[in-house]
């Protein structure tokens, strides 16, 4: 039998949580359209929710987004192969118990240099995302 974690539980520290000022469907809407703006590459579109629907449960609004640009995330898995455990890089869009909607994603600039230990420069394209994706929550 595993183990559930407390809904109070802390996320890890490279998991960053952005409020959106918008509904979940146009967070969606706005995190597709921005990616596309900026050249970076949507592998996949997770509808967890659904999924659970399938499987007879319920599940508040959640998707899973992969995406990435692979100019930027090359030079990083040619540096350490292993750092292909981090890429393509996500983000959650998700709405909390009051409708209120999120978006969650993996900081990887603070584990690619001091867990996989690749040099900053490398992964320097990677530390505009955190900026992207404030904007998509936040701008109107």
């Amino acid at each position: 039998m595993t183990t559930q974690p407390e809904p109070s539980a802390a996320p890890p520290s490279t998991a960053l949580t952005l409020p959106s000022r918008h509904d979940f469907q146009t967070t969606v809407i706005r995190l597709k359209e921005a990616l596309a703006a900026s050249g970076i590459t949507l592998f996949a579109d997770i509808d967890q929710a659904a999924a659970a629907r399938e499987a007879g449960m319920a599940l508040r609004p959640t998707r899973l987004f992969l995406f990435g640009n692979p100019k930027a995330g090359t030079p990083v898995m040619v540096a350490n192969p292993l750092a292909a455990l981090e890429l393509p890089l996500r983000a959650v869009i998700w709405e909390d118990d009051e409708h209120a909607v999120h978006l969650t994603y993996h900081d990887v600039t603070k584990t690619l240099g001091g867990v996989y230990r690749v040099d900053p420069s490398i992964y320097a394209p990677l530390s505009r995302m955190p900026g992207l994706l404030q904007r998509i929550v936040d701008e109107d």
